[in-house]
């Protein structure tokens, strides 16, 4: 064989290697987010580290679990972010198939006159077809990189509407509960208030009390009844709400809230990292917008490496016979090449433009990173600070209840003896009632201020 052709032939089985060197360049994958270096709202149980994760079962409410698994599994966003994980998935097969070669069979058959023959042949031809896009510039690696990064993002999101399926529905079951409370409470006052109006209308009756002081107890009693009807009636709303969000039926839902005694927020439902990085990193919306950079860095890249030149290794391999006149030939063919070239010459500034563009999108994508990396640090900052003031609200409140509760057992066993008036008996009984509701309440912002807190820290994700 003749020297040049020696070297024609080491030059091409050098060509990739050469090439491949000059990979092209990305910008970078991963960016700082700004972050505090501690949080300046009070930590509950000074801040130590626990496991997020089964929140709603520490509750030690079993039907606030099953009702929450039932919304998981009816909610069309947790649907919607499961399909979205399977595209990316099925995205991240393709580009990586990109990177290997692929191959196609072919095979035919026919009968007809052979002009090499001079006669009929029955031909038949089987083959494989091979091509391989070498990777010289990295192209395709970096979009089997942003296909992995988006598919990590993906599991993130679909994390993330299980988390928020969870808040939503332990959020509404603490409505419900908390509205039940309440309708005990008002249905309790209306019929204390109902005695009240019979004993002062026998009081009328018998000459010892005025007909004003006995209007003034009906009216009372009328109230109650109209506020309890209320109650009952947003009571109503609120279970309608849940069995939207359940899929549960709600004739079958009622006796089990019956049943089931509601359950107050326990004191310590998890604990918090002090640090607000070792918070963000289980955050599946900002997980997902850190893996959106990385995946748009490696946008670019692949753009980037489209304005390059491509080279393409093909080859094939194929078996044929052919029977004419009772005579069989059979043949068997294969080739390695060719070797080919493609060199971007004019594209009218096509290709610039897709870099311009993915260029862009990562710098958007840098820029929506760090804003919800400063959004996580806040949602988590104010759901401390209203788990904070709940709990120091609430010895005051449950001590208010308390004594305002027996002011109005004194006053009441005043006015029995004729010792008090009525007026006096309606304004401990106001104030005895604006505590009780106050303390239900009370009860359920701490509810929803440890659910905002498990919500903001990211519900247990870990990277």
């Amino acid at each position: 064989m003749p020297d040049h052709t020696l070297r024609r032939l080491w030059w091409a089985a050098c060509l990739p290697l050469v090439l491949g060197a000059c990979a092209t360049t990305a910008p970078a994958p991963q960016v700082d987010a700004p972050t505090p270096a501690t949080w300046h709202a009070p930590l509950p149980h000074q801040g130590s580290v626990q496991a997020l994760g089964d929140w709603w079962a520490q509750w030690g409410d079993p039907l606030l679990v099953d009702l929450v698994r039932e919304a998981q599994a009816l909610s069309p966003g947790v649907a919607q972010a499961r399909s979205r994980l399977a595209q990316a998935r099925a995205t991240q097969a393709a580009s990586r198939a990109a990177l290997g070669p692929s191959v196609d069979g072919q095979a035919s058959a026919s009968r007809g006159f052979n002009e090499q023959l001079g006669a009929l042949a029955s031909t038949a031809q089987l083959g494989l077809q091979a091509q391989w896009e070498i990777d010289l510039w990295g192209g395709n690696a970096a979009a089997d990189s942003a296909a992995a990064q988006r598919l990590a993002g993906a599991q993130a999101l679909w994390h993330e509407a299980r988390v928020s399926v969870a808040a939503e529905v332990a959020l509404q079951y603490s409505s419900l509960r908390t509205c039940l409370q309440q309708l005990g409470i008002a249905e309790r006052d209306m019929h204390s208030r109902g005695e009240t109006a019979r004993l002062s209308a026998l009081s009328e009756r018998a000459g010892f009390t005025a007909p004003a002081t006995n209007a003034l107890a009906r009216a009372s009693a009328a109230e109650a009844a109209a506020r309890t009807a209320q109650q009952r009636m947003q009571c109503n709303v609120e279970l309608k709400t849940l069995v939207l969000l359940t899929g549960r039926d709600e004739a079958a839902l009622r006796p089990l809230l019956a049943d089931t005694p509601a359950q107050p927020a326990p004191e310590a439902l998890f604990t918090i990292a002090a640090l607000p990085a070792q918070v963000l990193a289980q955050r599946p919306d900002v997980y997902n917008a850190e893996r959106e950079v990385a995946a748009a860095s490696a946008d670019v890249g692949h753009a980037r490496a489209q304005r390059y030149p491509r080279l393409a290794l093909n080859g094939s391999i194929g078996a044929a016979h052919v029977r004419t006149g009772g005579n069989r030939t059979d043949l068997t063919t294969w080739s390695i090449g060719p070797l080919a070239l493609s060199v971007p010459i004019f594209d009218g500034g096509r290709r610039q433009a897709q870099e311009d563009a993915a260029q862009a999108r990562y710098e958007e994508a840098v820029a929506l990173y760090h804003a919800r990396a400063r959004l996580a640090v806040s949602e988590v900052e104010q759901a401390l600070v209203r788990l904070d003031a709940s709990t120091e609200r609430n010895a005051s409140a449950r001590t208010a209840a308390e004594g305002y509760r027996a002011s109005f057992d004194a006053t009441e066993a005043r006015w029995r003896g004729g010792m008090a008036s009525l007026v006096e008996l309606e304004d401990a009984r106001r104030t005895a009632l604006a505590a009780q509701n106050a303390l239900a309440a009370l009860q359920h912002e701490r509810t929803a201020a440890w659910v905002a807190l498990y919500r903001a820290a990211g519900g247990g994700w870990k990277e």
